[in-house]
């Protein structure tokens, strides 16, 4: 598998909850940022739901698994300590689809901040607090692993 670009998703273990409140959530997002630097990869999309995240990233091949080992497991130790839980949070591998086009990558990124309007959580994706959409819409600051500009790129500005 080369370098490129990559639609990630992480299910919970049996469609189980991975975010009990937005402190889960800020932890995927702090462990996201620390793989993103330590790995050297471009963040251009994320989205966090309930039971699944997806990211949308820009990686050398040889350290998407390494990466996403370190992200999914030091997250599900700190939710299994936070929770009181043991065992799996998540339920397998992650999925990695290869996108290869500009095209391709321009609708992985609204498929992956469009999501909660799929799952009928909001009607609009700045309504739903835990994706790139804010941010890549120009609406709040970024966070340090995300590269808006780049996905401000594929869209143009208007």
């Amino acid at each position: 598998m080369a370098a490129g670009y990559y639609h990630v998703t992480t299910r919970g273990n049996g469609q189980q909850p991975i975010f009990l409140d937005d402190i889960d959530r800020m932890y995927l997002l702090t462990f996201l940022n620390r793989v993103v630097k330590r790995e050297l990869w471009n963040c251009l999309a994320y989205c966090l739901m309930t039971s699944h995240y997806h990211v949308v990233i820009d990686a050398p091949a040889a350290t998407l698994s390494r990466g996403m080992k370190y992200l999914n497991g030091v997250y599900a130790q700190t939710f299994n300590g936070r929770h009181g839980r043991r065992g799996h949070v998540f339920g397998e591998r992650y999925r990695l689809t290869s996108i290869e086009s500009d095209d391709h990558l321009g609708e992985a990124c609204r498929y992956v901040v469009c999501n909660p309007i799929r799952a009928g959580m909001c009607d609009h994706p700045r309504d739903w607090p835990w994706s790139s959409y804010r941010a890549t819409a120009g609406e709040e600051a970024a966070p340090p692993f995300l590269n808006a500009d780049a996905v401000t790129g594929l869209f143009g500005k208007g």
